[in-house]
């Protein structure tokens, strides 16, 4: 077993019930809280949604509901100008463009505002069952890190992962590196003396040269 997929088959095992955190019911709602959780905690993406989606949970609802009205009920999230911008101009797109449905392919979701690699990513992985890594900080860190990828261009990391990672583990991967970012190997302060992935890291392996 090489290293990646050790990584993987011990990721497996400490998160189980590795998911998406968004909260959504279909593809619209995890397409606009994707787009709402850059910059952003899914913590406080669920908190705001909870609320927007009793008003605006289809593209038809959100530009009735319009920008200055939707700055309400996303002003508590990070870029929530831009951001309630982008929401409805993509609403509007789905209305027009795509009879009211979500795409399935990045290029069709990536031509919406507001909807880069990642969100893309995440929602052809959660709703259409498309193998994907989305990368977010959490994957982009954990991808050094690890040594998946020395590249700092975050579609060459996806790439990197998507050679290292069998593709039937690529959308699990991607959950499980999130919830090993948010839980354990955190951004500062990771809970390295916890973590089961230390022989692998080469994060850790600098920290112990350092200590040498």
């Amino acid at each position: 077993m090489n290293k990646y997929k050790a990584i993987i088959e011990i990721l497996k095992e400490m998160y189980p019930d590795a998911t998406c955190e968004l909260n959504h019911n279909t593809p619209y709602e995890l397409l606009v809280a994707t787009i709402l959780s850059a910059q952003s905690t899914d913590k406080r993406v669920n908190i705001v949604t909870k609320d927007l989606f009793k008003v605006a949970d289809t593209p038809e609802k959100m530009v009735n509901l319009g920008e200055e009205k939707l700055k309400e009920y996303i002003r508590t999230i990070g870029f929530f100008n831009t951001k309630s911008k982008n929401l409805i101009s993509m609403s509007r797109d789905l209305i027009q463009k795509y009879n009211s449905k979500v795409p399935k392919t990045m290029e069709e979701l990536t031509s919406l505002a507001g909807v880069g690699r990642k969100t893309a990513n995440v929602v052809m992985s959660n709703c259409f069952k498309v193998p994907a890594i989305a990368v977010d900080t959490h994957v982009f860190r954990l991808a050094h890190r690890l040594g998946f990828s020395k590249e700092e261009d975050v579609y060459k990391v996806e790439l990197d992962l998507q050679k290292k990672i069998a593709k039937k583990d690529w959308t699990l991967a991607h959950h499980m590196l999130i919830f090993h970012g948010r839980y354990t190997c955190k951004a500062k302060n990771p809970l390295c003396e916890k973590c089961n992935l230390k022989e692998y890291c080469l994060y850790y392996k600098n920290i112990l040269k350092k200590k040498s």
